[in-house]
């Protein structure tokens, strides 16, 4: 069974690259900068010095953003030289922090570079719209910066998301395998079981009585050349299931009404087996009910010829309509207590448990009990 996997979405880009293009985009708009400035007219030590500074603060502000933002946007008041680097701040906080943070960041640039606007004026724009530039271009800033920072987000949340749906899926897969191995498995111990279970107690018949009448020999041998051959066509029905892409059409499976069959297969293999049926309306007993039912007298009478070899056996079922349809099987036990439940009781417990019902066995005075309830709709 294939897995279907969720699409694809962008892989992660490692957190070192972005933090490195930053770094190398602050030191070369900085170093372009203080080239330009330096010998022109109006150019100090205090130019050159918050420069130095900038390329300074670029460790800064790779590893506390806020920190290395406000420093640079404060050297921003002082000198144009620490504009490009702060304004590279203020967008990589509104990349790495929430609104609020950036939005404060950005504040603090508009007032630094107002404060620019009144120490170095540039000739020729009035103040008031240096201060409307400015602002435009932080708010600018900040928002390209949340943009990315959103997107980011969401592309992340959506591969968790895919990996979550993956891993469900997964585990769906697994769940289903074992669920319809298990069912395969206690198809196959009830049914198999039954039948070679048959088979051995006509073949031991046979072993212990060669001076059988010839008749006798001869129902013997049919029944167990009729065991081996429909054990062996229910067993190539289960491998050609696992085997086929898609299901085949499947026998009809037993109900209620096939009891009587099964007990007289019992008889047939000579076990001693007093079957009493009271349930009202028959008919009316729904498929999987009954089913069920079915399997629990077969796997019961299987236990009896494995278990007790030549005990008599008791099957008693009865049940109403918008009851219960309870099934009591019992035998007398043969070389002392039985031995702990195996494989069998365990599947039949399952059944009866996904039936909604209930399956209790015990020892009681010398007896093997078995005793099931099954809720019978209305």
């Amino acid at each position: 069974m294939s897995v279907d996997r969720p699409a694809p979405y962008a892989r992660p880009v490692p957190r070192t690259i972005p933090l490195a293009v930053t770094a190398g985009v602050v030191v070369a708009v900085a170093a372009l900068q203080a080239a330009t400035y330096v010998g022109r007219p109006g150019t100090g030590a205090v130019d050159v010095g918050v420069a130095v500074v900038a390329l300074v603060l670029v460790p800064v502000l790779l590893k506390r953003p806020v920190i290395g933002a406000v420093a640079l946007a404060v050297l921003a008041a002082f000198s144009p030289l620490a504009t490009p680097p702060a304004t590279i701040g203020t967008l990589h906080v509104a990349r790495r922090r929430p609104l609020g943070t950036a939005l404060a960041v950005g504040a603090v640039g508009v007032a630094a570079h107002a404060v620019q606007g009144l120490l170095r004026p540039i000739p020729g724009l009035p103040y008031g719209w240096f201060l409307v530039l400015d602002v435009l271009a932080h708010a600018a800033l900040v928002a390209w910066g949340a943009l990315t920072r959103s997107r980011a987000a969401l592309l992340e949340s959506l591969r968790e998301r895919a990996r979550r749906a993956e891993a469900e899926q997964t585990e769906r897969v697994a769940a289903a395998r074992v669920h319809e191995r298990t069912r395969i498995a206690r198809e196959m111990h009830d049914v198999l079981a039954h039948r070679l279970s048959l088979v051995a107690a006509s073949a031991g018949a046979l072993e212990y009585r060669p001076d059988a009448p010839p008749e006798q020999v001869a129902r013997a041998a049919g029944v167990v050349r009729a065991g081996v051959h429909q054990a062996l066509e229910e067993l190539r029905e289960v491998i050609g299931v696992l085997r086929a892409d898609e299901p085949e059409p499947q026998r009809p499976q037993p109900v209620l009404a096939d009891v009587t069959a099964l007990v007289a297969e019992s008889r047939e293999a000579g076990t001693t087996v007093r079957f009493e049926d009271r349930v009202t309306e028959p008919a009316a007993v729904p498929d999987a009910l009954g089913r069920t039912a079915y399997r629990v007298v077969q796997e019961a009478l299987t236990n009896a010829r494995r278990h007790a070899p030549g005990a008599s056996v008791l099957v008693r079922v009865n049940g109403e309509r918008g009851g219960r349809l309870v099934i009591e099987v019992r035998n007398d036990l043969v070389g002392g207590a039985p031995g702990p439940p195996g494989n069998g009781l365990v599947g039949l417990a399952e059944r009866a448990a996904l039936a909604g019902g209930r399956l209790e066995h015990s020892t009681v005075a010398g007896q093997f009990r078995l005793h099931a309830a099954l809720p019978w709709p209305a």
